[in-house]
């Protein structure tokens, strides 16, 4: 009988994965695993097919390690290779597109929803809004470049971003690949839209600012319903990383939080040390001068901090620096790009400090 293998390649390690079948390619967007098997290094993740059915994506990385640990030795390249891998900084998924010129631009995966390409033709005006009917509801259309606005006949790539019942379409001129790569932005942006511009893939690519583009889809997209109960809660925010500060900061100001933000663990150390109070302490764990584990343990042994909700986010996620987090008693251990974990983090620390309060 055949049989199919799907060869893979991690590093320099090669290996065959044998398969029941083969179907069809299909663009996905990749969801973060549930918490309950995050223990399966097999696994990077799930999606859910356009027939409401849930599947889980295949992690090679993790099936690699499997491989390795079943006697195949890895050689001191493939090791120089995942150090250096390491060192080049938080590597993340990056939807890759252009709209309005070739230049490359970007988006890290994880925020997309689903990539769609839609008729010119099935775009309705309201007013001066663009929609579609889009799964039974009508989706508000975005456009990065907003001569692609005035396209009336042809496909319409897009990506959309949802939250609840509510999406938003931000439409492209084109969708080029998507890839893992380190984030580090080297050049600030001078127009609305972006976050600024890094090296992806040997090129110079804008990163695009989604904060910017969902308020013009639903004015009140980052405002929650406990807004106003939580106004007088204040946030630490450490985060070496400008992308992520970037990205991160909106998110806790639209749940209804003052936020501070310090560009390192020993400047959020040094504020609290200095009589500065806080509610709940936001950090990332991989920063130059003092890392969040370390900050954790200083707060833990701080008199006015020890009891605050410390929740740690990073792009490194695994059963050892979750153990770690759990024995520093951090509240919370999210990967930086699960907004909607960060978003469920907060609501629960939330609830234990109105506790606090109202005890």
């Amino acid at each position: 009988d055949n049989i199919f293998v799907v060869v893979a390649r991690v590093g320099k390690q090669e290996f065959g994965i044998i398969v029941d079948e083969v179907f069809h390619t299909e663009e996905i967007v990749v969801k973060p695993m549930s918490g309950m098997l995050k223990e399966v290094s097999i696994f990077s993740g799930n999606t859910i097919m356009g027939d409401g059915s849930v599947i889980l994506i295949v992690d090679p990385n993790g099936v690699a390690q499997s491989v390795r640990k079943s006697g195949v030795e890895e050689t001191g390249s493939e090791q120089e290779e995942e150090i250096e891998g390491k060192n080049e900084g938080e590597i993340s998924s990056l939807l890759l597109f252009e709209a309005g010129s070739p230049d490359p631009k970007a988006v890290p995966l994880s925020l997309v929803t689903r990539l769609e390409e839609l008729d010119a033709t099935s775009v309705e005006r309201s007013g001066s809004r663009h929609l579609v009917q889009y799964r039974g509801r009508l989706m508000p259309l975005i456009y990065v470049d907003e001569k692609t606005a005035r396209k009336s006949e042809g496909r319409l790539p897009m990506l959309v971003f949802s939250e609840g019942e509510r999406s938003m379409g931000l439409v492209v001129d084109k969708i080029l690949d998507i890839i893992e790569h380190g984030l580090d932005l080297q050049v600030e942006a001078d127009e609305p839209g972006f976050l600024g511009s890094a090296i992806v893939a040997g090129q110079a690519t804008q990163i695009l600012d989604v904060g910017h583009y969902l308020p013009q889809a639903f004015s009140d997209w980052f405002e929650r319903k406990e807004q106003r109960a939580h106004d007088r809660l204040r946030i630490l925010y450490a985060e070496d990383s400008q992308f992520f500060r970037s990205m991160i900061v909106p998110v806790l100001q639209g749940a209804g939080f003052s936020v501070v933000v310090c560009e390192d663990g020993m400047e959020a150390f040094e504020r609290v040390n200095g009589g500065e109070v806080y509610d709940l302490v936001v950090s990332d764990i991989e920063m130059p001068n003092m890392d969040g584990f370390t900050l954790a343990k200083m707060l833990k042994g701080h008199k006015k901090a020890k009891d605050w909700p410390f929740i740690a986010l990073s792009a490194f996620t695994g059963p050892q620096a979750e153990s770690r987090a759990t024995d520093l008693g951090m509240f919370a251990y999210v990967a930086k790009f699960d907004r909607k974990g960060l978003v469920d983090a907060l609501k629960a620390a939330t609830s234990q400090v109105d506790v606090e309060i109202a005890a």
